[in-house]
């Protein structure tokens, strides 16, 4: 359900071991820094309670450059005047938690990346309870650390090598006039906007920042759409 890329930050290293982080905490459940509970113990086995993980969104880690601590651990808090969730009364689904969870469109429409390649509040996200929850989400579970961000731009600047060949190929085209028919049959401009795609489907990592720095630059047109995604 995740191509095999971290839920939260949509990264993908072949190099490190991956967690399945428990959406709501199995053991303990840290509301906030003084309040701390039970947790929810029964959810623990519930795959739909599963998260597919980096160990940097998962776990508990310091910011080498500003030492704060980041990583999702035990954190669970609730958005004020919530109902809470316990043992005695499973009552998950009238919780309102303050975490992102990528499961639900609804709040994945709430953040996106922005032309920096950090993550923020989309335009969708409205107010400032739900403005606290993306920035929220972004700080605990480490999306905007140096090396997330790094590897977004990455993505981002291929993408814009990519646009930048089809419109030049496309404006030597139309200066051409009628001999400009035959450049564009003979210029590999349709591979490139096929690799543009690629970029945007969404097993691929970082497709969310690629699919950003299109639609920044003009170029939505170029995302994949749903019926053409496939697997």
């Amino acid at each position: 359900m995740s191509y095999g890329k971290c839920w939260y930050s949509e990264s993908k290293d072949v190099h490190a071991f991956m967690d399945v982080d428990h959406f709501r905490p199995k053991k303990s459940a840290k509301r906030s820094e003084d309040d701390t509970d039970d947790g929810y113990a029964w959810l623990a086995f519930d795959w739909e309670n599963f998260r597919y993980s980096s160990q940097r969104s998962n776990r508990l880690s310091a910011d080498e450059d500003t030492e704060e601590t980041h990583g999702k651990g035990d954190w669970f808090p609730i958005m004020p005047n919530s109902k809470t969730a316990t043992w005695a009364d499973r009552c998950v689904a009238e919780e309102r938690p303050l975490l992102l969870d990528p499961t639900r469109l609804e709040d994945v429409r709430l953040i996106e990346v922005k032309a920096s390649g950090l993550m923020g509040p989309s335009r969708l996200c409205m107010g400032v309870a739900q403005r606290d929850r993306v920035n929220r989400s972004i700080k605990l579970l480490g999306l905007d650390l140096p090396g997330i961000v790094e590897a977004r731009q990455v993505a981002m600047r291929a993408a814009d090598a990519l646009l930048n060949d089809v419109e030049k190929a496309v404006e030597t085209a139309d200066l051409l006039g009628e001999a400009g028919a035959i450049l564009a049959e003979n210029m590999p401009v349709v591979p490139k906007v096929l690799e543009l795609q690629e970029m945007t489907r969404p097993k691929t990592p970082y497709a969310a920042a690629v699919r950003a720095q299109l639609r920044e630059r003009g170029f939505a047109e170029y995302c994949l759409r749903e019926e053409e995604m496939g697997h």
